[in-house]
Parts: C-alpha cells; structure tokens; sequence
C-alpha cells in the first residue's frame, strides 16, 4: 500500500517550524484508581512524536481514552495521567489542553496533549464539520494509531481528508510493511494460527485464510468445533455444533488446495474450568461426555510445533488453549516456543496473544507484533482499513 510516512517528510526537512497533529493510540489500561497498570502503547507512541520536536515542529498528540460519552466530559476520561506518564518517560512537562477543537496555540519545539478526542460531539460518526475544524489546527496530520486503523473517525479519517498533508508515523508504517509480508508477499509455507473460544467471532478469517494459507492451526473453542466436524466427540467442551458445515467447508477448501487443517491426536482434558482442577491428557478418540478439552495434547503440539518450524510465513492471532491455567498451558507454550525458534517471518496480534507472548517472554523472537487487536483481525479478514484507505488516496492525489 502506498502512502506517504513521515519519517520522508523528517528526512526531507519539512518539518521546521509546523504544525504537527499525531493521532496516537494511547488508550492504556487503568486501574480504578486511574493508575496505569501497563503502557506499552505509551512507550510505542513516543519516537513519533520525538521525531517531530527534533525536527522542529509544534506538535499536538490525541487518542482516545475508555469510552466516554460524546460531548460530556468527565475526570475519568481525561489523558491527564497519560500525560503524566508520557511526561516521566520523555523527562518533560506535557500540558494537557481541553475543549482544542477550535483553536491551540502551540509553538515549534512545543509538545500539548489535546483532551480525549472522543469527548468530541462527531467524532465516532465522523462528522465533516468537527473533521474540517481539526484539520484547520495543522499543516501536517499523522496517523500512527493502528489499534484505531478500522474506524473512520473523526481523528482517523476525516482529518486526513482536509488536512493539507496527511501520512503515516511510524508505527502505522511499521503495520504496514508487516502485514504486506505476512500476507501480500509471504514467504512460503504460509502458516496460521487462528484461535478462540467461537468460530462464530473468526469463521470470516477462516474462511479468508483458507485460500491463501499452506496451514491453518485452530485451537480453543474453535478446534472442539472442527474436531466435531472431523467425527470425533468432545464432550461438554466449549464449542459451536450449528457451525460443524461451516467447519467443513474450510476443511474442505484447504483440501482441495493441497493444504490441510490440523485436527488434534491428543487433548487435555478436566472435569470442570478451574486453575485447580486434574488435567488429564487423552487420544482425541477417548473423550468422555463429562469431559472439558482445556489445551491441545503433548503429541498434537509437538506435531504442530515441528510445522510452524519449518514455515516461511507464520501469522499467530490467539492461545490453543486455557494458558491462563498453568495445568494447561502446555499447547500454547509449545507453540510460542516453536514460533521463537523458527526462522519464519512471523506476526502475531491479538490481546491474548500478546499476553502469552509476554508470559513466555519471547517478544524479541517474533518478527512483528501488532499493536492493533480489532484492527488486525480485520486485515486477516483481507478488509482494507479505512484509515489507510484515506491516506493511499491522499498519497495518490
């Protein structure tokens, strides 16, 4: 995809002296407290932004924050704390201005956050009005908010629209490479590993992937799913039987490319979900009917684990199974681990895929992880997003 990136415009001076608008995605969890328990996408956000002061401009940042209700402001939906943190991280005060739409006053080498842009009245609905008022305050708009990339809002479409110059940071940037050579441009075997507790959430990316992948891997809910469709029984585990067709036919159109969806040999197995219960590895054939599959078995990951080794191209978008369990954690770990050690080109998103990265600290063995969960699914599904559907257009014109 071709759009214009920032880091052009820094490299060819343009910056000296500009106003700069980044749309960052800064919507960190909290604690009730208001604290900030994890800020990853605060720390992401940051080279963008620096670049900007090194080369001169007056830069504005805005994100959205929780789900506050349009046009009613309230403590809890302030970026204040993200300001304090971003502050601490960057070792500078960082002044957070309320109701900006009509008007900032900020000077080169300055940096102002600008208040939960959701609180503005048009801003889910992308209202051209509040979209034309924005894009009055920069001579620059930059994108570099992925996580938000598949709605086109006010913040992540309409400015893009009318500002005079409109492109990708660095982040988004980033997005986009990996995503074109995870799945434009892939490596051979092309291996994905789509998991979940319903089929029903993923069955378009499923059914998107079934035409381009080598391997398709699916575990949790959605595995008890294919393995119902694949005749065996799966007791009173979690699972979708009004979707057993559905199952098949993705089955069946890897099968008649050549590709395969692997069903489980082996299963872990308890008689209720809890942290504590017995975890009990079985053949896929032994299930019982009082039985809950809980993670894929030791035969089934090792199977797994030697695919993904020998893949190209992996595309990781959730856990095999209750990892949160330790008892039964074992797939998923198997899978991490052979993602790690492989040389494939691998890219993995999802928030529970980024929290069993975190838990087998293997992040610095992943080629790329996104940072977008809704966003990331939506790309898998082959959908463009809007928000770089408007900066390709800009880049075009």
């Amino acid at each position: 995809m071709n759009v214009l990136r920032f880091s052009d415009l820094v490299a060819a001076g343009k910056l000296s002296g500009q106003r700069v608008f980044i749309r960052a995605d800064l919507n960190v969890p909290q604690d009730d407290a208001g604290n900030i328990t994890e800020d990853t996408r605060i720390r992401a956000s940051i080279p963008c932004i620096e670049l900007a002061l090194k080369a001169g401009a007056a830069v504005m940042v805005t994100s959205h924050l929780g789900r506050p209700t349009e046009g009613e402001f309230k403590p809890e939906d302030s970026l204040a704390p993200i300001a304090k943190r971003m502050g601490e991280l960057m070792g500078r005060e960082i002044a957070v201005v309320a109701d900006w739409v009509d008007g900032v006053t900020v000077a080169p080498g300055q940096l102002v956050l600008l208040e939960n842009c959701r609180v503005n009245k048009g801003e889910k609905k992308n209202n051209e009005e509040l979209a034309r008022k924005m894009a009055k305050l920069c001579d620059i708009y930059v994108n570099d908010a992925f996580g938000t990339a598949h709605r086109a809002e006010g913040t992540t479409y309409g400015i893009a629209q009318f500002a005079p110059i409109a492109c990708a940071g660095p982040l988004l940037a980033a997005e986009i490479d990996a995503i074109s050579k995870a799945l434009a441009e892939p490596k051979r075997p092309l291996v994905a590993i789509v998991a979940g507790s319903k089929v029903s959430t993923k069955l378009t990316i499923l059914k998107a992937l079934s035409d381009k992948v080598d391997g398709l891997i699916v575990g949790g809910g959605i595995a008890n799913t294919f393995m119902l469709a694949a005749g065996l029984k799966i007791g009173k585990s979690l699972a979708e039987p009004d979707l057993i067709g559905e199952a098949k036919a993705v089955i069946d159109a890897m099968s008649a490319r050549g590709a395969a969806v692997p069903i489980p040999v082996d299963v872990v197995t308890a008689k209720r979900f809890a942290a504590d219960a017995q975890a009990t590895v079985k053949a896929a054939s032994e299930v019982a009917d009082d039985d809950l599959i809980l993670d894929i078995g030791p035969k089934t990951a090792a199977i797994l684990a030697t695919q993904l080794k020998a893949a190209g191209t992996i595309v990781w978008n959730g856990p095999v199974g209750v990892f949160e369990f330790d008892a039964f954690a074992g797939g998923t770990e198997a899978i991490a681990r052979a993602i790690a050690e492989s040389s494939a080109f691998s890219i993995a998103g999802g928030g529970d895929t980024l929290a069993a990265i975190a838990k087998y600290g293997i992040d610095k063995d992943v080629g790329y992880i996104s940072t977008g969960g809704g966003a990331f699914l939506e790309v898998l599904e082959g959908k463009t997003l809007p928000a770089l559907e408007i900066l390709a257009k800009r880049a075009a014109a």
